[in-house]
């Protein structure tokens, strides 16, 4: 039942939907979906309509008005909102303002974690053998070693950090 009903109304709702898409501003083809949704709520709550192509027919014109509405009621942005890119001058400066913390907060850290952290932060991306042999320590107490820098770093970069962040 409901496949053939389906089947009969498709070509009107078609129709339907195409003639009154462009005087709302929607695509044909949203009109088809939302009236299509409306059939199957009501076939499972009351049943097939007893006249199809009238029911239809309003549906199409009663989603068309809803549309028009919304599309009234929408206002596009004056200005395309701000382009997020990482090449734009503010987000530069600011990674490099936050890099030039990191670096002055390395060079105050205790003992050879300043070498290590520089090393460990290298651009020349450094093995832990490398690295290791750079510092004359055991490439197994350089785990251990990095750990401790790093809580050292996090606690001198804290208060810096907490400081910058945005409240309320």
């Amino acid at each position: 039942m409901t496949d053939d009903l389906v089947a009969a109304l498709r070509p009107l709702l078609t129709a339907e939907a195409s003639a009154e898409a462009p005087a709302c501003g929607a695509e044909p083809g949203d009109l088809e979906q939302a009236v299509w949704l409306r059939l199957l709520e009501r076939l499972d709550s009351d049943g097939p309509p007893p006249d199809p192509p009238g029911w239809l027919r309003r549906a199409v014109r009663s989603e068309a008005r809803r549309s028009r509405r919304t599309t009234r009621l929408e206002r596009p942005f004056e200005h395309e909102p701000a382009d997020e890119s990482a090449d734009d001058p503010e987000h530069l400066a600011l990674t490099a303002a936050r890099h030039r913390a990191l670096r002055e907060a390395v060079r105050r850290l205790p003992g050879r974690c300043p070498r290590l952290m520089e090393a460990l932060l290298s651009p020349k991306d450094l093995t832990y053998r490398e690295i290791a042999g750079e510092l004359g320590i055991s490439q197994g107490s350089l785990g251990p070693e990095r750990s401790r820098c790093l809580g050292c770093l996090r606690r001198l970069l804290t208060p810096e950090v907490a400081a910058r962040r945005a409240r309320g």
